[in-house]
């Protein structure tokens, strides 16, 4: 699986570099092209923005922290896939996910100075995204699913083996006094 997990990452980034790729080419900036719509409501529209911030914009101009942020997040999550590599394919997918999405935005940032975001939902206040974002955003949901549901590592142990633990304890201490009423 952790074969399949790298692989993974090189095709997510690649699906992420040629979509991109395609927009830039054939969706001028600000342009809008009507994809899934309803009578006159439009739901997703294909939107070709640049972006030198995060989301909404926030933090633009801070290039040293959007560059220096992920690669960060990339390198840990590249170790601990590393470390980790046998223990679940949910882990090893979400961070995959996540490094990949990583990877693509990271791409963009060195590359151009800013990401190329495409994808708009419109029903929502909700700022224009990415393939990639979608890859780091799922990867964190599975990522959270695995850690809250199916992470065994830090889990206290069984009920089961407490009370046996219990009865040991229980034991010897009863056994203490009766060895003191025997001495006397």
């Amino acid at each position: 699986m952790f074969i399949f997990s790298i692989a993974l990452i090189f095709i997510l980034t690649a699906a992420d570099q040629l979509i991109k790729l395609a927009v830039v080419k054939n969706i001028e900036v600000g342009e809008i092209i009507r994809v899934i719509h309803f009578g006159d409501t439009d739901i997703f529209n294909l939107t070709h923005i640049t972006n030198k911030g995060a989301a909404w914009s926030m933090m633009s101009g801070k290039t040293w922290f959007l560059v220096g942020f992920p690669l960060v997040i990339i390198l840990a999550g590249g170790f601990y896939m590393v470390k980790k590599r046998n223990e679940s394919s949910l882990q090893n997918i979400s961070l995959a996910l996540l490094i990949a999405g990583g990877i693509g935005n990271l791409i963009d940032r060195i590359r151009l100075g800013e990401v190329v975001d495409y994808i708009r939902f419109e029903p929502i206040d909700f700022p224009v995204f990415n393939f990639a974002d979608i890859c780091v955003v799922v990867g964190v949901i599975l990522l959270a699913i695995y850690f809250i549901f199916f992470d065994k590592s830090d889990k206290k142990p069984e009920p089961a083996a407490e009370a046996s633990s219990e009865e040991t304890t229980q034991e010897s201490s009863e056994e203490t006094p009766a060895e003191v009423d025997s001495d006397e």
